[in-house]
């Protein structure tokens, strides 16, 4: 989508006054990040023993292992978000009425929740039914619920992008209605939405930290461990910050080139 549809074209004028603004901003970030730094040599936060934890070879993996039980609930939480949200997302497009309007309300319900809420329905709620479920089952359910109704909601949107054409194209060779949406609707949204998709799939992973609550060793819960094991409770946390910083960045590279690439795709003549 061409931003000029969003946003007229800024004049000499406005441009002049948003890079004021933008060196103004700059200068008073800069400002408190020198003030952070002064309070925190102040303090000793900055003595180079503090931060020895971060390349200690036993503090470091134990960080890594919960980086790899962080990438375990997110791979597991999107992989059936995605497939919780296609199903959603069909249901809802579907012409029966008994079947598009829970389909709605399940999506409507779960974007609305709180993620908090809905983890602590899974970690006191279901045992009060009598249903215990493991820890981490239950941070992985409880992200798949509100994850999978937003993978929902952009699948839909990917599926109504497409044009009726090739749904019509699809009929007319006799697929039926769910080989059209499989073979032909469903593949095409896929490729348009790829970009939308990996940068839920990042929030999905900054979710997983919320594995403090229910007490899994994921990455934050582990960089709060060693930072009680420690007593450097700033430079565990920054270990951690880090490491989920080198992960997402990495994911958002990967959204950038597809997004890249489809826009070289559009313009390349067929």
């Amino acid at each position: 989508m061409n931003d000029d549809i969003l946003f007229d074209a800024l004049g000499p004028k406005a441009k002049a006054r948003l890079r004021t603004v933008s060196i103004l901003c700059g200068l008073v970030l800069l400002g408190l990040l020198a003030l952070v730094l002064v309070r925190l040599g102040a303090s000793g936060q900055l003595d180079p023993a503090r931060w020895a934890i971060l390349v200690d070879g036993a503090m470091l993996r134990f960080l890594l292992q919960g980086l790899v039980m962080t990438l375990l609930v997110g791979l597991v939480s999107t992989v059936l978000s995605v497939a919780v949200g296609v199903l959603l997302a069909l249901g809802r497009l579907s012409r029966k009425r008994w079947l598009s309007w829970p389909c709605a309300t399940v999506i409507e319900f779960f974007r609305a929740m709180p993620l908090l809420l809905i983890l602590f329905f899974f970690m006191f709620g279901l045992p009060l039914l009598g249903v215990r479920v493991p820890i981490f089952w239950q941070l992985v359910l409880a992200i798949v619920a509100h994850a999978g109704a937003i993978f929902a909601e952009i699948v839909r949107a990917g599926i109504l992008a497409v044009g009726r054409g090739q749904s019509e194209a699809g009929h007319a060779i006799g697929l039926r209605h769910w080989e059209t949406m499989a073979f032909v609707v469903l593949p095409q949204a896929a490729r348009a939405l790829a970009p939308a998709l990996i940068s839920q799939t990042v929030r999905v992973i900054k979710e997983s930290s919320l594995g403090y609550v229910v007490g899994i060793a994921e990455l934050l819960n582990n960089g709060k461990v060693l930072g009680e094991f420690s007593g450097d409770f700033i430079q565990a946390y920054v270990g951690a910050g880090l490491l989920y910083i080198v992960v997402n960045i990495a994911l958002s590279r990967v959204a950038e080139r597809l997004a890249n690439r489809k826009k070289t795709l559009v313009r390349e003549p067929s």
